[in-house]
């Protein structure tokens, strides 16, 4: 026999009752084919999504929308000649959450951009990377995938993998 908890979680996996009505957002920054695969599974997993990308010739929105503490925020080209300002204009809102990915065995390109651009150090140390799980993605799905399993523990408050 469970807990209540566990009969709640039960009845959701199948489809018994309602996930949380909690509201999120998931905003991804510039067009790629992570960000891609990140608004459709987001989407699936209840984010309201938005894609944000500067360069007006691409998809997305190209200014900002206000934010609030519900968005999570991935940054998905590290080597965007955008990236600082794009992140700048991020830290100024309310925002849960902001990450850059990035390979960790790199030097983070975001802190030079951010510095260059007077950002304080406290606002630039908001922003995450590496991030997703560690689960050896490689595909822009799998990336994805991981991006999305992080957001999901780190909202509810679980390290990730398979340690419980």
């Amino acid at each position: 026999m469970g807990t209540p908890h566990d009969h709640d979680a039960c009845a959701v996996a199948h489809g018994d009752a309602p996930a949380g009505a909690e509201e999120r957002t998931l905003v991804a920054v510039f067009a790629t084919p992570v960000a891609g695969h990140l608004l459709r599974y987001g989407a699936d997993l209840g984010y309201r999504t938005f894609l944000i990308d500067p360069d007006k010739d691409r998809d997305g929105l190209s200014d900002l929308p206000p934010l609030d503490g519900s968005t999570d925020v991935v940054v998905t080209d590290h080597h965007r000649r955008e990236l600082g300002p794009v992140l700048r204009d991020v830290l100024t809102q309310p925002v849960r959450w902001i990450g850059v990915m990035g390979n960790p065995r790199h030097p983070a390109p975001h802190i030079p951009a951010l510095t260059e651009l007077g950002v304080p150090a406290a606002d630039i140390a908001r922003v995450r990377r590496p991030i997703g799980l560690n689960i050896g993605s490689r595909t822009p799905a799998e990336i994805a995938v991981a991006t999305l399993a992080g957001l999901i523990a780190d909202r509810n408050g679980r390290p990730g993998g398979f340690e419980f």
